[in-house]
């Protein structure tokens, strides 16, 4: 698997390089898509309170609340540890010719802009941004004067696929609700690739987005890491070498889903007392393999412990290859959550939604974990009461690492407008922040929390040409995505109806190819 590498410093500052795009034509196909349910996000398993947006809480009841028979898989060949990881990318980029970006406005992700500037694209990566590029001969030119060129935007928290729309109950894939610790589930293997999300999210110049298990439970399972292209199958989308992820929530939604079924937690002290002996079982599951591949090192005869699902993930965060995103509310639980990361030796990528992270900026910071917020969402519940709407630029002012997420199927379609509200909250109160600062809230924040900012998330030479060109300032809200590139490949094209694809899904019905 993939050891993640530490974090660079969130407030640090590199250097623009240079780097242009290109026009390609765009293989259509049967579009993988996939949509989280277009109104609650809160799927109930037994009758529960109307959910508010983007608390995906609860899933299907699914048979009894006992996990026996869902946590464990057996394994007894010795080889297993060396095999490679199940369900490996498939993901092969479109056709993606040689291309330019002539004469853009161009916010490069670092946290800089230039005008008047080009953007190469060659062989699917980033090969110059800036002025007086040597363009290769044959390369082809797309006049961007008068446009914006940017990285494409990365959302760190989707449920497209897992909740895809139509949003009836047989698509509410995203909770296993049927205990409190289901980390042996893997997001990947309930997304559908029909999901119209996906297409929808790429014309909303999104090139890459993590799905997630929902926040049913203290341990929801692993993430995935999809490019939203067309697809057949969920390997064909997912971003080759991307670290997964490990969906955990505190507060008000383990709590209420479980402590109705008079089951543990039903207090924050009993999650915390749940999380902890998790982890002292996935210290001593480590403990085993460790020493038996130190048995096979040493050319002994050994016994391969017995492979179990539930822990093997908790295993990889030990081990620092598997990342968690936490999704957490308040201040306080969310610095308890550090504190048991120090305990237990494994680090927070990001709090995901942390309504309450401006009042912990410092303490983020320090701690390099990334602050992964809506821009105004708030009050739906308790624990989502005392927010500010400048959330995420005081993380940003305190040298943190800000991002704005969508947990939504219509919010992912709009994260540049999201992000614009934060900005011109921060004017209002006086905290003046750059808006090619505010970029790296949409793409190499997002990109550093997933483990994949060393290919994406900035236009930076040698990374993946995964461009956007806007119609006009990208925080304006007239703005619209009208070329996404993704790998150099031309996905979207807003001017041409052969390169706007669309599911299988919806082939023949009302409205069909309708995005415009």
């Amino acid at each position: 698997m993939t050891t993640v590498r530490p974090f660079a410093t969130p407030s640090a500052r590199r250097p623009a390089r240079s780097l242009a795009a290109a026009t390609v034509a765009l293989l259509l196909a049967g579009c993988a898509t996939g949509d989280a349910p277009p109104t609650g996000p809160d799927t109930a398993a037994a009758p529960a309170p109307t959910a508010a947006p983007g608390d995906r809480s609860t899933g299907p009841a699914a048979g009894s609340d006992a996990s026996a028979g869902l946590d464990t898989a057996s394994g007894t060949d010795p080889a297993a540890a060396a095999a490679p990881a199940p369900f490996a990318s498939t993901y092969e980029p479109l056709a993606h010719p040689a291309t330019v970006l002539r004469n853009a406005t161009v916010l490069d992700g670092t946290g800089r802009q230039l005008d008047a500037a080009d953007v190469l694209m060659i062989d699917g990566k980033v090969a110059g941004v800036g002025r007086d590029l040597a363009i290769p001969a044959g390369t082809a030119e797309v006049d961007a004067s008068g446009k914006w060129v940017t990285p494409g935007i990365v959302d760190n928290h989707s449920h497209l696929g897992v909740y895809p729309s139509p949003g009836v109950r047989a698509h509410s894939d995203g909770n296993e609700a049927t205990a409190p610790n289901t980390a042996q589930v893997w997001a990947e293997h309930s997304v559908w690739p029909q999901d119209p999300g996906f297409v929808r999210a790429l014309a909303g110049g999104v090139t890459a987005l993590q799905v997630l298990p929902g926040s049913a439970n203290l341990f929801g399972g692993r993430s995935v890491t999809l490019k939203p292209v067309p697809a057949r199958s969920v390997q064909e989308m997912k971003f080759p070498g991307a670290p997964y992820g490990l969906k955990m929530a505190c507060g008000e939604n383990p709590k209420r889903v479980y402590g109705s079924r008079g089951r543990q937690p039903s207090t924050r002290m009993g999650s915390f007392a749940s999380y902890r002996a998790a982890w002292i079982d996935a210290q001593a599951y480590r403990d085993k393999w460790n020493a038996y591949e130190r048995k096979v090192a040493a050319g002994e005869d050994a016994e391969p412990p017995k492979r179990d699902l539930k822990l093997e993930t908790l295993k990889g965060v030990l081990d620092g290859e598997i990342l968690v995103h936490m999704h957490c509310y308040r201040a306080d639980e969310m610095l308890q959550v550090l504190d048991m990361a120090q305990e237990f030796d494994y680090r927070i990528a990001a709090f995901h939604h942390a309504i309450e992270a401006y009042k912990i900026a410092d303490r983020l910071a320090e701690a390099e974990v990334c602050a992964s917020v809506w821009a105004d969402w708030w009050g739906f519940k308790m624990e989502a009461y005392d927010t500010v709407p400048t959330n995420a630029a005081l993380v940003h002012a305190a040298g943190g690492c800000a991002i704005v997420h969508s947990d939504s199927d219509m919010g992912i379609q709009r994260l540049n407008q999201e992000a614009a509200k934060v900005l011109g909250d921060a004017e209002r109160m006086g905290l003046a922040i750059e808006p090619a600062e505010a970029w790296t809230w949409l793409s190499l924040n997002p990109a550093r929390s997933m483990g994949i900012d060393d290919v994406t998330g900035s236009l930076e030479a040698g990374k993946n040409a995964d461009v956007v060109v806007w119609s006009a300032d990208p925080f304006s809200v007239y703005a619209k995505a009208e070329k996404v590139y993704v790998d150099g490949a031309l996905a979207w094209d807003l001017d041409n109806p052969a390169h706007r694809p669309i599911t299988d899904f919806e082939l023949g019905q009302p409205g069909e190819g309708d995005l415009k």
